[in-house]
């Protein structure tokens, strides 16, 4: 292990040996070090293709952060710096980006030697673009930071602190989540994220997604998001487990997320969880749709009290 350049999370552990990738067969998809073109690639570059790498050690997981975008270039900036300043130093950034028309390639190739892997092609959605990410992370543990999202300057140590505190060598835990930051036009609208529970989460979704890290066992046990799914396929991946997933929390800000726009797709979420549930909770049908028409009925009331 040596570092590149100290000033960033993403170049201070490389190394340049080849990582030896075990795939077992009761995986439910296969770990590659690069993506298979796909249709419509524009590009492909990183670290990764330079021959610098990145692993665990003992005491110091990989974090594997993946960012996917598609004409970003408005926030994605902002969003990298978050990831290349965090004072946690064992960090991998993928970049998926969806086939973008406006400057986000020049972000993400200005940024060449500090992201790990990036690529630009076409894709089915978000949850697509996201599963691309995790066939090739390499961390133990993997986070999600949408364009426009940021993570606070020690949102990812604070997450290490936490590892530390139950005992990395366990891994006794598949899910870690803290709060995170609402704002739209720089004002904060409110902060979401609460402990995960089951008989919480399968009445709605409580912990909050943008920030939160995902052992890599959780998605090779219960496979990748399901991509016809557009906006709630985190909540119908984490309700896979039921009540057997192990979930640890941290009362802290790790991420801030800016909602511009969310509102537009409210209804979107509602109408996707509502078929997550029915899937994978096996409560009554009818309840499922009172729990959605109180969740609206809490969604609108919220909105008009806050102004958003």
């Amino acid at each position: 292990m040596f570092c590149l350049d100290e000033r960033y999370s993403t170049t201070r552990c490389v190394t340049e040996e080849k990582p030896q990738i075990i795939n077992r067969p009761e995986d439910k998809f296969e770990t590659l070090l690069f993506l298979p073109p796909g249709e419509g690639r524009q590009g492909e570059g990183g670290l990764r293709t330079k021959g610098y790498f990145k692993k665990s050690y003992e005491g110091k997981p990989l974090i594997t952060v993946i960012t996917v975008v598609l004409n970003g270039e408005k926030y994605l900036e902002e969003t990298i710096q978050s990831v290349l300043n965090q004072t946690y130093d064992n960090v991998e950034y993928i970049i998926i980006d969806g086939g973008s028309t406006d400057g986000t390639l020049d972000i993400i190739k200005k940024h060449e030697d500090q992201i790990d892997y990036w690529v630009s092609e076409k894709d089915k959605g978000i949850y697509d673009a996201m599963n691309k990410g995790v066939k090739v992370a390499l961390g133990s543990w993997i986070g999600f930071l949408g364009s426009g999202d940021i993570y606070s300057s020690h949102g990812l140590l604070d997450y290490y602190e936490l590892m530390c505190e139950i005992n990395i060598k366990s891994e006794l835990y598949d899910y870690l989540s803290s709060k995170v930051e609402l704002i739209k036009d720089d004002k904060i609208i409110r902060i979401v994220g609460q402990k995960w529970s089951w008989e919480v989460f399968k009445k709605y979704m409580n912990v909050a997604h943008v920030g939160s890290l995902h052992s890599i066992k959780l998605f090779k046990k219960y496979g990748l998001f399901d991509i016809s799914f557009k906006i709630a396929g985190d909540y119908e991946f984490l309700l896979r487990p039921k009540n057997t997933l192990r979930a640890n929390f941290i009362d802290k800000i790790t991420a801030i997320m800016d909602i511009e726009g969310i509102s537009s797709r409210e209804m979107k979420v509602f109408n996707e969880t509502e078929l997550a549930k029915v899937r994978h909770t096996g409560k009554n049908g009818f309840k499922i749709k009172i729990e959605k028409y109180i969740g609206i009925i809490k969604w609108k009331i919220r909105r008009k009290l806050l102004s958003y």
